[in-house]
């Protein structure tokens, strides 16, 4: 279960402030494209279920994720992860002709689950759903690994800030102070980026 805190930031003006008050703490930046695969019935989807390509830093590398049974409270997000490194080369095949996900990465155990569980490739393969690409800062604050991100849809771009936390509550107060002493303007976020990828408008 990967469970985070995430604030939603109103625009790029307090994107950028962030990012300058945490600039000391920047460990790395991350360029993220994420793309998304479906059955024509969609489904995973249907099963509150999201099956992602995720590549790295053009293609450095590449992770098969599963996410299921996504919940989101009060700023703190619920979800099922799975995550498997897969070869670039062969993710973009995938992206490229995705009836061969099923087949090139027939070994995966989250390709397995989705066959058993969802029923996938009984009847009908995996369709690609489009994606959308995220940069992500990343910094080391008070033992805290925040992660800001600017996520660019083809409907607009939105601003968020994330932290994986055993603790979220505790970590929930711990970066709302950090943002209100800095006059930074945040609300709780209500959807995934996948359910706001599906929706087609921000927030």
């Amino acid at each position: 279960m990967e469970v985070e805190v995430k604030l939603r930031l109103p625009d790029s003006n307090f994107h950028q402030k962030l990012s300058t008050i945490l600039s000391p703490f920047h460990t790395t930046t991350l360029i993220q494209e994420n793309i998304f695969f479906d059955t024509t019935i969609s489904k995973l989807s249907s099963n509150f279920a999201a099956l992602r390509l995720r590549f790295y830093n053009l293609d450095s590398y590449c992770i098969l994720s599963l996410k299921a049974k996504p919940t989101m409270s009060d700023g703190i997000s619920r979800v099922e992860e799975h995550e498997e490194p897969v070869d670039p080369r062969i993710g973009r095949m995938c992206v490229a002709e995705p009836s061969q996900l099923l087949g090139l990465l027939e070994s995966s155990k989250i390709i397995q689950r989705v066959r058993r569980e969802y029923g996938v490739g009984e009847n009908e393969g995996l369709v690609c759903l489009g994606g959308f690409r995220n940069v992500r800062q990343v910094f080391d604050w008070k033992g805290l690994k925040l992660e800001l991100d600017e996520t660019i849809y083809d409907f607009g771009t939105s601003y968020e800030i994330e932290c994986e936390s055993k603790e979220p509550e505790k970590d929930k107060r711990l970066i709302e102070g950090l943002l209100k002493d800095n006059g930074i303007e945040f609300s709780y976020s209500e959807a995934n980026k996948f359910a706001v990828f599906r929706s087609g408008k921000l927030p």
